[in-house]
């Protein structure tokens, strides 16, 4: 049978293909690509030869059967400047080294017992809600889950540099954004006003990790922790992590280990401050397994409805909203020949929301996560962490994050919308809300004298869980 020399697409510009829409309308462009044209769409951006691909078989293929014949696409090489070659970035080898030393920190029995941190830096930070106020939850997410990465993976307190980080965080994000939407990609050498921004807020982190590190070196006291991991690996040969990698470790940790919990819980609260019913739910599940007080990380397998919430939040708000990959070299995809260097697509925003494989797939519906509904649901269809040899290292971490931080403050409080305020998609690495979410704070009558109030030390029992994903 004769080969279709490639898949269909949208028309192409002669220079740029379809550059002008990747960049203004990503989200549309994507959603509407894969339903005009189906599971293998081509385009280009500028010269460069794109697929998109729209089939959780497909999608397989790419991730975990061929994974061997990809690496990540070009727009990675943008993220250097700031990631430098940590594990984010890094290929081959290299890469492989590092992910089997990270692998370590995020054992079950480890992600365990971070569970007392995150749940004691949630009520930190309740303890500045009041009743009645609106506040920005993006925001209140952001410095939480910074302070948890850094202190269950660091050990380190980073809450009077917090703002610094997540400024230099939000400067990285422009600059890649701003790189990636031009039709030639300026290098990061060239003095712009983005990259001169880029390399300052480098600087700022740079000079805050080495704390981090100096400060862990002059200590007496052995530790567990990733950091730890890290300064007392070895390779094969007797050697050390260099200064510039162990800069580039952290630096991706700190910054990538907190950016999509926040983003996952924002999304969250904010589907349930829309959704009565749903919170309701969730409330009447909290009082009644809790009964008052904090939860723990034995309490996970009871609290289904949290777990489903959260779920369902990233099947529609993923914080990682597409995956990049290039080929090494020609491969078939399809039923199409796939030239080396093409980049492939695959979509969780497009994929998470196909009709095929969900009902109403625009709903916001956390039982459509319950047994039996889940059963027939292909493996690829969700996939908000990635899949295959470079699925995201902290997936069960992040979860278990996001359901006690859920837990934690739904217990105390209710939330309700800010009519007036714009709700804005940003996707540029990942899914954030343009300007912030904004909610309404309502004590819950049941939580005036809970736990959350009371300022004083937290004393919580940790069951390490039954099972986990690292």
């Amino acid at each position: 049978m004769k080969v279709p020399p490639r898949p269909p697409g949208p028309p192409q510009r002669f220079l740029t293909g379809s550059f002008r829409e990747f960049r203004t309308d990503l989200l549309g462009f994507l959603e509407r690509s894969a339903r005009q044209y189906g599971d293998v769409v081509s385009f280009r951006l500028g010269r460069r030869p794109c697929l998109l691909v729209n089939h959780p078989d497909l999608i397989e293929s790419v991730l975990v059967k061929n994974s061997r014949n990809f690496i990540k696409p070009f727009a990675f090489r943008f993220t250097r400047a700031v990631l430098g070659n940590g594990l984010l970035t890094s290929e081959g080898s290299f890469w492989l080294r590092q992910r089997r030393l990270a692998a370590g920190a995020f054992q079950a029995e480890r992600i365990a017992g971070y569970g007392p941190d995150m749940v004691s830096s949630a009520v930190r930070m309740l303890a500045n809600w009041r009743d009645g106020e609106t506040r920005d939850i993006h925001a209140d997410m952001m410095q939480v889950t910074l302070g948890i990465v850094a202190r269950t993976l660091f050990g380190a307190d980073v809450t009077e540099q917090s703002h610094e980080i997540g400024e230099s965080l939000l400067l990285a994000l422009r600059s890649f954004g701003a790189n990636f939407s031009r039709r030639i990609p300026l290098p990061s050498w060239i003095p712009t006003s983005g990259n001169r921004k880029a390399r300052a807020a480098v600087r700022g982190l740079n000079g805050v990790v080495r704390q981090i590190i100096d400060r862990r070196r002059h200590e007496t006291q052995p530790r567990a922790d990733l950091l730890s991991m890290m300064l007392h690996a070895r390779d094969e040969d007797g050697s050390q992590m260099t200064d510039e990698q162990l800069l580039d470790e952290v630096r991706t940790f700190l910054l990538a280990g907190h950016e999509t919990t926040a983003i996952t819980l924002s999304w969250t609260l904010y589907l349930l401050a829309n959704h009565p019913h749903e919170q309701a739910r969730l409330h009447a599940e909290l009082d009644t397994v809790l009964a008052g007080r904090l939860p723990e990380v034995a309490d996970l397998a009871r609290l289904p409805i949290a777990g489903r919430i959260v779920q369902e939040a990233m099947r529609l708000y993923p914080p990682a909203f597409m995956i990049g990959r290039e080929n090494v070299a020609e491969f078939e995809l399809g039923g199409y020949t796939i030239p080396a260097g093409t980049t492939i697509f695959m979509s969780q925003w497009v994929m998470h929301r196909d009709g095929r494989f969900y009902d109403r797939p625009e709903q916001f519906e956390p039982e459509r996560w319950a047994a039996p509904s889940i059963q027939s649901l292909p493996k690829m269809a969700y996939f908000p962490f990635g899949a295959g040899p470079r699925v995201c290292i902290g997936n069960s971490f992040a979860m278990m994050e996001s359901v006690l931080l859920l837990a934690t403050i739904a217990q105390q409080w209710s939330l309700a919308p800010v009519a007036d305020h714009p709700i804005r998609l940003a996707p540029v690495l990942t899914l954030r809300p343009r300007h912030g979410i904004k909610v309404v704070l309502h004590r819950r009558q049941n939580a005036e004298t809970g736990p959350c109030e009371t300022g004083g030390a937290i004393p919580l029992t940790v069951q390490p869980r039954s099972s986990a994903d690292v």
